[in-house]
């Protein structure tokens, strides 16, 4: 599992980068911390990612899976949904917490300037998308989101949750207690629910 914080692809959150992966170590998944590249322009980051799920499967992984918060969902969405790139490149399934899935909405702009410019034409907004993205092909994904959040809304995923559907892929979508953006484990939040909601399906897989 390789975990992608978020941070509006500005810098990475430290709270949902190595804590994130001690968790998943307690699960019994092997898990490291990717720092993909932050203030740079689109395609950087999603090349990135998908250079270091090719490094990691060189390395005899079995599986490998993606896991990201926000902007880090979002650089995990568009290297798991994105058509195009060789076999090794790809990934076996993705989790993505509160994660900025359209940029076509107003929301968030901070993400979406970062990655594509304050004045990003319409068909880039539509190709770095990830609900436009999907397609059946997709990998198996966990998508979880707090309905109060008002830094990336709920409904983001709603769009991410109904394209899945759409296509037919393998899903789980849970909309949780809470205001907060960038819980991360989500200790004495209710919230927290994900991280056993996300533990089961795991094992399923």
């Amino acid at each position: 599992m390789i975990v992608l914080p978020g941070g509006g692809y500005h810098r990475h959150a430290p709270h949902e980068g190595e804590p994130i992966a001690a968790w998943l170590r307690e699960l019994g998944c092997a898990a490291s911390v990717f720092a993909y590249p932050v203030l740079t322009r689109h395609p950087g980051p999603f090349d990135a990612v998908r250079a270091e799920v090719r490094r990691v499967r060189e390395t005899g992984a079995g599986r490998v899976a993606l896991l990201g918060f926000s902007a880090g969902g979002h650089a995990a969405g568009m290297a798991a949904y994105a058509s195009g790139g060789p076999p090794e490149e790809r990934v076996d399934a993705v989790v993505l917490g509160y994660s900025v899935v359209s940029m076509m909405l107003p929301t968030h702009k901070g993400s979406r300037e970062n990655l594509l410019g304050a004045d990003a034409p319409w068909e880039a907004r539509r190709a770095t998308s990830l609900d436009l993205l999907v397609t059946p092909e997709a990998p198996p994904s966990f998508v979880w989101h707090t309905v109060g959040d008002d830094v990336v809304p709920v409904q983001h995923a709603y769009l991410l949750g109904m394209a899945l559907a759409s296509a037919g892929v393998p899903h789980e979508l849970h909309v949780l207690p809470g205001t907060m953006h960038g819980v991360g484990l989500a200790e004495g939040e209710p919230a927290r629910a994900w991280r056993e909601l996300c533990a089961e399906w795991l094992r399923r897989l």
